[in-house]
C-alpha cells in the first residue's frame, strides 16, 4: 500500500522532483570546485564557512533552511528530531532510502553502507553522518528499525529514520532520492546515496551499491579529508588476479556473507562448504531467484529467513554468473580445507 501511495503521488509531485533534479544539476560545478579546494567540512572558507556571517552564508547557500523542510522524524532510538535543525544544519551527510520488508536491494545497500562505516571508523558521527530513511513508515516503527540497525551493525553517527508518510515523501523529493521514474520500480526506489555538505550547499548523488572502499574514498575526496597515515605507493601495487566468480562474490555478496574467514555468520550465513551442504540445483535456483524461492515457501529458504530475518536480494545475476559464484565458493572452500589439513596438530 505504501509503494502504491508513492506511485499515485508521483504526478502531483512532479514540480518537487524537478526542483530536486535541478539541485543536483546546479550543484555539479560546485562539487568539482569543492573537490579541488580540499577544505574540511565546516571549515572557514570564502564561500561560507563557520567564520562567515550567517546572513552571508544563507544568501549564498540556496540549499539551506529555505529549501529543506524542517519536518519531524523519529530515529530508530525513539528520539524526535527535525530534518534541518537536527540532521542537516552544519553537517556533512550521506542519505539513502530503504525499508525493512524490501524484497529488492535494500539489505545489500544497507550492508554496503555498513562496510563503508567500518572503513571510515571514527569519522562517522564526527565528520559525516549516515541517515537511512524508511519509505514504509507504517511498518517501520522505531522498534522495527532498531532491530534492523542492530542486524547491520549500525554504530554511532548512523540513524534510521521514520515519520509521517507525507513528510517522508516531501523529504525524498527534496533530496532527489525519489524521482517519478524511480517510483515505478519494483520497490519504489533505486539504490541511490545522496551526499551533501550543508554548510557549503554542495550535493551529489552516488550509486549506493558501489564498492565500499570506492565509496569511502569518494567521500574523502568530496569532503576534502586528508589521510593522516601514509599510504603505499601505486608502484608497490601488484596486478589483481580475479576470476569472474571471485569478483562477483567480492562486489555483490561479501558485505553480507563470509567464506570461512573466521568471521562466522554476518548478515547472512557463512558460505564455507555450502556446496557440500546444499544441492547444486537448489543453490543455483536460490542465488538466481531468492525472492521466488522464498515466496514459494521453500523450507530451506524459509528457515534461513526465520534465522537471519533479512531477505536475500535478487541481484539479477545470469545463470552463467551464478555458476561462476558457485564455482568460486566451491574452490575457496576446498582451499580452506587443504590449508586446515596442512596445519600441525597441537602438542599433547
Amino acid at each position: 500500500m505504501m509503494r502504491a501511495n508513492i506511485r499515485a503521488g508521483a504526478g502531483s509531485a512532479a514540480a518537487a522532483f524537478t526542483l530536486a533534479a535541478a539541485l543536483l544539476t546546479m550543484a555539479a560545478p560546485a562539487v568539482r570546485a569543492h573537490e579541488a579546494s580540499h577544505h574540511a567540512p565546516g571549515a572557514a572558507a570564502a564561500s561560507g564557512g563557520k567564520d562567515a556571517a550567517p546572513s552571508a552564508r544563507t544568501s549564498r547557500n540556496r540549499y539551506g533552511a529555505n529549501y529543506f523542510p524542517n519536518v519531524e522524524l523519529t530515529t530508530h532510538l525513539g528520539t524526535k528530531v527535525r530534518l534541518y535543525d537536527d540532521l542537516l544544519k552544519g553537517k556533512s551527510v550521506a542519505i539513502n532510502v530503504m525499508f525493512t520488508d524490501c524484497k529488492d536491494v535494500c539489505p545489500l545497500e544497507t550492508a554496503m553502507l555498513g562496510e563503508v562505516q567500518k572503513i571510515l571508523g571514527e569519522r562517522v558521527g564526527k565528520d559525516i553522518f549516515f541517515y537511512s530513511l524508511s519509505i514504509d513508515p507504517e511498518r517501520d516503527t522505531p522498534q522495527v528499525l532498531k532491530a534492523y540497525a542492530e542486524k547491520f551493525g549500525a554504530g554511532p553517527g548512523w540513524l534510521f529514520l521514520t515519520g509521517k508518510m507525507e513528510d517522508i515523501k516531501l523529504v525524498t523529493q527534496k533530496l532527489g532520492l525519489l524521482r517519478a521514474r524511480e517510483a515505478e520500480t519494483r520497490d519504489g526506489h533505486s539504490a541511490v546515496l545522496v551526499v551533501g555538505d550543508e554548510p557549503s550547499g554542495q550535493w551529489t548523488r552516488k550509486h549506493a551499491l558501489d564498492n565500499p572502499r570506492f565509496l569511502a574514498a569518494m567521500l574523502g575526496t568530496f569532503f576534502g579529508w586528508r589521510d593522516e597515515q601514509p599510504q603505499p605507493s601505486y608502484a608497490q601495487a601488484r596486478p589483481m588476479e580475479y576470476q569472474n566468480g571471485q569478483y562477483l562474490f567480492q562486489s555483490r555478496c561479501s558485505a553480507c556473507h563470509s567464506v570461512g574467514q573466521g568471521q562466522g555468520d554476518k548478515v547472512g550465513p557463512d558460505l564455507r562448504d555450502v556446496t557440500t551442504r546444499r544441492e547444486r540445483a537448489w543453490l543455483t535456483r536460490y542465488i538466481q531467484f531468492p525472492d521466488r524461492v522464498l515466496a514459494a515457501r521453500d523450507p530451506i529458504a524459509t528457515a534461513l529467513f526465520e534465522k537471519f530475518r533479512v531477505r536475500m536480494p535478487n541481484l539479477e545475476l545470469s545463470r552463467d554468473e551464478v555458476a561462476a559464484v558457485i564455482s568460486y565458493l566451491e574452490s575457496r572452500s576446498s582451499d580452506l580445507r587443504v590449508q586446515a589439513n596442512k596445519r600441525p596438530l597441537p602438542a599433547r
